[in-house]
């Protein structure tokens, strides 16, 4: 169960038996710790009367600690904080770690480190509270692109290229697309939107005080232009203590006066382990299409991968997933042998559609591909439209995007999952088109 952290009381005293988070590297500073049982008691005591029993008992589930790590008059600091630290008794002990990259095109990028245990995830704070990778064991989640640093969005024109700059800080593992539009680019529009390139105006991590120990880190992303769109995206990565798994808890916000046309994709990308020759997507499919010609000519293994293959460039194919009887759904992708993978779980009543990106080029070039669940394909705004595929969201109204990344780390976890898919196809048909749906102009 998800418990809203006591943020309107603001919990922060000074160390608490001499338990202090752990700074580290030149110059870092000590910082406060949230008050924990004790405080939480004597401030319970006082405010029953004011709040309610009913209100007061889900309190006592708040978290046991909470931190703003960035915000307009806060800083970002080398810093760490354990589960030692919290003097919390988990059987994987966990640690959070906040660093800032240096050099180069990475000047001043900040990345959270939450390592459960389990599975380290990095989070770009710079970058639109990115997932950098996952690394788990000698496993690591993500991909080798060429681009070989966490690129400060300062250092990006996305305009340039064609409107393809979008791609010069593109290596991370879960990639933001939206969310005033997505998709290829055009006149006026950039490749996939701006959420990438937005850093948090606001990053807060809170850990709660009972098992399973969830940790959540929670940012403020806003894509704003006078006249044009108001829109804040209230970002969270949750987690446990042990676990192998994380969740995207989204919601859009369009603070306007007015309806907006909206778009949202998220780029999930996967090299080697998980990518390797043989490898195979996998999901419950009601319709399937061909992105453009290209792909269209290999329609018979779009559900499977090549090797590394030189000029290959990439094929995508424009998916529509069926849910269960509650709008649920899950995508796998696991390696050849079948004993390694990753699935994503999501509602299609929040993302409806997803595009299969095949990027099976030599290893240097980039051997990827993206499992991507959208509210909206990978065409240009201009041809969504006529699909259907460019939501509205009114003024004031809020968008919830809910995804859980899992590792299938052996080949029991894969047949459970490919189980799960199975069970949501339920036996329904699945219409493969031969051909696109748009019509693209031909180079």
């Amino acid at each position: 169960m998800r418990h809203a952290p006591i943020t309107d009381f603001s919990l922060r005293y000074p160390s608490l038996a001499g338990k202090q988070p752990r700074p580290f590297g030149r110059g870092a500073a000590q910082l406060e710790l949230c008050g924990r049982k004790p405080a939480v008691a004597s401030i319970m005591k006082a405010i029953v009367p004011l709040i309610g029993l009913s209100s007061a008992l889900a309190l006592t589930h708040a978290v046991a600690w909470e931190r703003v790590l960035l915000d307009t008059y806060t800083a970002p600091q080398n810093w760490e904080i354990t589960s030692q630290d919290l003097g919390l008794k988990s059987t994987k002990p966990f640690s959070v770690r906040m660093r800032t990259l240096h050099g180069g095109r990475q000047e001043g990028v900040c990345i959270v480190d939450i390592d459960t245990g389990a599975m380290k995830i990095s989070v770009v704070a710079t970058r639109g509270m990115n997932v950098l990778e996952a690394v788990a064991g000698n496993v690591r989640i993500g991909w080798n692109s060429p681009v070989s640093e966490v690129v400060n969005p300062a250092f990006i024109e996305l305009n340039g290229r064609g409107g393809l700059g979008w791609l010069e800080g593109f290596n991370e593992m879960v990639t933001r697309c939206g969310y005033e539009w997505v998709g290829h680019p055009g006149i006026l529009l950039t490749l996939h939107g701006l959420a990438a390139n937005i850093p948090a105006s606001k990053v807060v991590l809170s850990i709660d005080e009972e098992p399973p120990y969830a940790i959540r880190l929670k940012g403020e992303l806003k894509e704003q232009a006078f006249k044009l769109v108001n829109f804040v995206i209230a970002t969270e990565l949750s987690t446990e203590a042990g676990a192998q798994q994380f969740t995207l808890h989204d919601t859009l916000t369009n603070n306007g006066d007015y309806p907006k046309e909206y778009e949202a994709l998220y780029h999930s990308n996967f090299g080697p382990p998980l990518l390797d020759p043989g490898a195979r997507f996998s999901a419950p499919v009601q319709q399937v299409s061909p992105f453009n010609d290209k792909a269209a000519a290999d329609m018979g293994d779009w559900q499977t991968y090549r090797e590394p293959t030189r000029d290959y460039d990439e094929t995508v194919y424009n998916v529509v997933p069926y849910g269960d009887e509650n709008g649920e759904t899950l995508t796998v992708l696991h390696n050849a042998a079948g004993d390694l993978g990753i699935s994503l779980g999501y509602n299609i009543q929040q993302l409806p559609v997803f595009s299969l990106w095949k990027n099976t080029d030599t290893l240097g070039q980039g051997y990827v591909t993206g499992l991507e669940p959208g509210t909206s394909f990978a065409y240009n705004r201009s041809y969504q439209r006529a699909l259907n595929r460019v939501p509205t969201i009114a003024a004031k109204e809020k968008r919830q995007f809910d995804i859980t990344y899992t590792l299938l780390a052996d080949k029991a976890a894969v047949d459970k999952a490919l189980q799960q898919v199975q069970s949501i196809q339920h036996e329904r048909p699945t219409e493969v088109r031969k051909t696109p749906l748009v019509d693209l102009p031909k180079h």
